[in-house]
């Protein structure tokens, strides 16, 4: 009796603990009330503006002044500071260590909540999921006010950066206001879903692997499938970029009904890396025959040994001293994610996945997209058509980047020249959902 009194104890406690950690909500994450230079060459982020009043501007900080820590971690990048100002979380005391000219020194500050998104009409909900490896991510929810019973929905996929897919106030950018358009005028319900490492989710964003992320998605859809103002079989993927990738994984795995595919590639990821090596080498005014030599003497080998042998960048030119000149990433990341994101992702068989859809397909490409590639978009098409897929569209828009703007010339959105936002973009994306779920 008491071994048994002793185990329901332990047991009782162990449920207690539990309920304590995973009945928790995501801690919101916090303003600096300030504009930042971010990390180049050299650690630390510059102070360009501080608001009037602000956190920052309380302690003493000035116009100028360098961020070189936060809670002792080093500002060494321009990834590094994105991923300390996502990990920051308000009402919490936050050490800084501050240089100002010859001077360093340390302060204390405690940092205001940032805003929640609101739309007007719009009921909008920030909930959390927890992923299989037992991180919990923020998951946003918009719901039209007026709208009675089970709504059909869009769940909206981002591309590879560690950057939020919360629209809140202050921030800008193209892929923001086709955000904004699709939660505010579509009159579904949208889902949105941050990274590990990324708004108010746990987690390291650099440090997260392809897997991982994958998990976050794929809990998101469960937890929008159970939703009871939402008709689960009228849920739309809408991806962007790696997003655009998945978004037919995700809908042959949970039976969605349709999938958008935006800014989207077909082939691995190391042919992928080749062409867009060769692209930018173009645009760089190399003649055909230098970009033959760079591609054989320093592409194939740096990508085919990160991508198919799986080294690290590092370890590549370690053993091809000759590479280092040519290779423009970190020894263990490229594009702010870590080497084994892309391991796992050359691994990975999305094409197959678009063999296998059934759903009503719609791909959207703009003609000034340097990053993908026109024939990738195409041979989606032909591979649909050659598996009896009948309801499908290829829309190849004029003069439309990868970011949502619109430019004269690829090489004008390669050399980040303004470009001009079209409206008629997201209202497309929309158009389409509503042709798909009727």
């Amino acid at each position: 009796m008491y071994r048994f009194i002793k185990q329901f104890t332990l047991l009782l406690i162990l449920l207690l603990l539990s309920n304590s950690v995973y009945g928790q909500k995501l801690t919101r994450r916090a303003s600096w009330q300030a504009k930042f230079k971010a990390p180049v060459h050299e650690p630390g982020a510059t102070i360009d503006d501080l608001e009037e009043d602000g956190p920052l501007q309380k302690i003493g900080l000035k116009k100028g002044d360098l961020i070189l820590s936060v809670n002792g971690e080093v500002a060494s990048s321009s990834e590094k500071w994105t991923s300390i100002t996502y990990a920051l979380r308000a009402n919490t005391p936050i050490e800084i260590l501050v240089r100002r000219d010859n001077e360093v020194f340390s302060k204390e500050v405690q940092l205001t909540p940032l805003l929640l998104e609101e739309h007007e009409g719009l009921d909008t909900y920030y909930e959390d999921i927890t992923n299989d490896y037992g991180m919990r991510q923020r998951v946003i929810i918009t719901r039209p006010k007026n709208k009675k019973g089970k709504l059909p929905a869009i769940f909206l996929l981002q591309g590879l950066s560690c950057s939020t897919i919360e629209e809140y106030s202050g921030r800008g950018g193209n892929w923001v206001k086709q955000i904004r358009t699709i939660v505010e005028e579509s009159g579904m319900v949208v889902m949105r879903v941050d990274k590990p490492g990324v708004g108010d989710s746990e987690g390291d964003c650099m440090g997260t692997d392809f897997l991982t992320e994958l998990s976050g998605y794929k809990a998101a859809i469960r937890a929008l499938k159970s939703k009871d103002y939402v008709d689960d079989d009228k849920i739309v993927v809408y991806g962007s970029s790696m997003g655009s990738a998945l978004a037919p994984l995700l809908a042959n795995e949970f039976s969605l009904a349709g999938v958008i595919s935006d800014g989207t590639f077909f082939k691995t990821w190391y042919e992928h890396m080749l062409e867009i090596e060769r692209r930018i080498r173009q645009m760089s005014g190399d003649n055909e025959s230098t970009i033959v030599k760079k591609m054989n003497e320093a592409y194939i080998p740096l990508y085919y040994g990160m991508l198919v042998e799986k080294k690290s960048f590092q370890e590549v030119i370690d053993q091809y001293p000759a590479l280092k000149d040519y290779n423009y990433h970190s020894p263990g990341h490229m594009y702010g994610r870590p080497v084994k994101y892309y391991q796992q992702l050359q691994d990975f068989d999305l094409a197959g996945q678009w063999e296998k859809v059934k759903v009503p397909v719609r791909i959207l490409y703009g003609s000034n997209d340097w990053i993908m590639s026109e024939f990738d978009n195409k041979m989606i098409i032909e591979v649909l058509k050659r598996n009896g897929h009948n309801n499908h569209e290829l829309l190849i828009y004029p003069g439309l980047d990868h970011w949502n703007t619109i430019h004269k010339t690829r090489k004008d959105s390669f050399l980040g020249n303004p470009g001009v936002w079209d409206e008629n973009v997201p209202k497309i994306i929309i158009d389409w959902c509503k042709e798909i779920l009727g």
